[in-house]
């Protein structure tokens, strides 16, 4: 019976160190890692990442979490600062010994720690940036939700086209390696279909230094002014044309964060327009055919009764899920080996009506883009068309 008895501890001793294996996996949780910007211009951008993240995390945990463990966020402020990021990535592979990085915010952030994601070989899952570099087929150990800004961008020329006959474009952008992957995009948009893009105008990273790019956007007379940029200086920029008098069709990037962009402008934010790479997060208004839609809602209000649905904590809830769903596949046997195997599958991931697919050369499970509108009073319609302010 002593034999029986040392032989089923020792079972249960390696059973728990075989969990344990790799680091952020233990018995009784599964702890991930984010680095974001939660204070700062760009704050409410992760903030609302993390906000996402937790509330696919706490619903998970509700149902037995992953066979049996709790699944844990630990987040580390950078304020949108690529130094601060990796000093944060480090200090969470090295220090807090995470599973997996998620919900990192920001396309320069992201170049800074990428040599430190594949120094590690740890999962990099959800990156709130539509950066092309992230999706090059070498980049083994990243895996993006949502579309590329070169999608965003292609979809915001050809609605401007095809919807308003505007191809007189301009673009403000922020004077980076984000920025200018918008800005990319809009060029290689408008070579496309054989034109030019009118005028661009920098600002300065982490500020609202945008008013020499106003003067310079009114001179060029463009049509339309897409904005690649967070929620503080897109919203400084379009209430400086506002003021005076400059009234192009102002569309803006996914990045911007749509809720503070909202928040920012006040009823200066009529009929401005902001590309999407989410359904739309309401549950009141306009129906929504996305399931995922309802359930976020509901976990949301779990987390917090008074936490307030968006854009951006709903793709946090996606990359949350989608984490969960690709670690369930593992079930016991959670390693980094086996998420990364499991995450390249080619089967599509159904996240309750939102349908995610990768493969073993395709680190983007969403393609798709929609379009929203900002009314008078603070609030958001989708469209399908685009049309000019009456």
């Amino acid at each position: 019976m002593n034999a029986r008895i040392c032989v089923g501890a020792w079972l249960l001793t390696v059973s728990a160190i075989s969990a344990a294996a790799d680091d952020g996996v233990y018995p009784d949780r599964v702890v991930f890692g984010q680095s974001a910007a939660l204070d700062g211009p760009a704050r409410a951008l992760g903030q609302n990442m993390r906000l996402g993240i937790r509330a696919a995390f706490e619903e998970a945990n509700r149902s037995g979490g992953i066979a049996g463990r709790r699944l844990e966020l630990i987040s580390l402020n950078d304020s949108y600062e690529p130094a601060e990021a990796v000093i944060n990535t480090r200090a969470l592979i090295e220090n807090h010994k995470v599973f997996a990085l998620i919900g990192a915010v920001g396309t320069p952030p992201s170049r800074a720690v990428l040599p430190i994601v594949n120094e590690h070989q740890i999962p990099y899952i959800g990156p709130f940036t539509g950066a092309q570099f992230l999706r090059e087929a070498k980049e083994r150990f990243v895996f993006n939700v949502r579309a590329s800004y070169h999608q965003e961008t292609e979809m915001m020329v050809e609605r401007l086209i095809a919807d308003l006959n505007v191809s007189r474009i301009g673009v403000l952008y922020q004077d980076d390696s984000f920025g200018r992957a918008g800005l990319r995009g809009v060029v290689r948009a408008l070579k496309k279909r054989e034109l030019e893009l009118l005028a661009s105008c920098p600002y300065p990273r982490n500020s609202t230094i945008v008013k020499k790019a106003v003067l310079e956007l009114r001179a060029a007379k463009p049509d339309a002014v897409i904005i690649v940029g967070s929620y503080a200086p897109a919203a400084e920029f379009i209430k400086w044309c506002r003021h005076l008098g400059f009234n192009p069709v102002f569309i803006n990037i996914s990045f911007v964060g749509s809720v503070a962009l909202a928040n920012s402008l006040g009823d200066w934010g009529e009929g401005v327009y902001v590309a999407q790479v989410v359904p739309f997060p309401f549950a009141t208004g306009t129906p929504t055919k996305v399931d995922v839609v309802a359930r976020y809602n509901e976990a949301l209000l779990a987390l917090h009764e008074s936490a307030r649905a968006g854009f951006g904590s709903l793709e946090g809830y996606l990359v949350g899920r989608l984490a969960i769903h690709i670690a369930r596949r593992c079930e016991v046997e959670l390693t980094r080996g086996c998420f990364l195997q499991e995450m390249r599958k080619p089967e599509p991931i159904d996240l309750d009506g939102f349908v995610l697919k990768f493969g073993e050369d395709d680190n983007q499970g969403s393609d798709s883009v929609f379009f929203t509108r900002l009314t008078a009073d603070q609030q958001y319609f989708p469209v399908e068309v685009l049309r000019r302010q009456p």
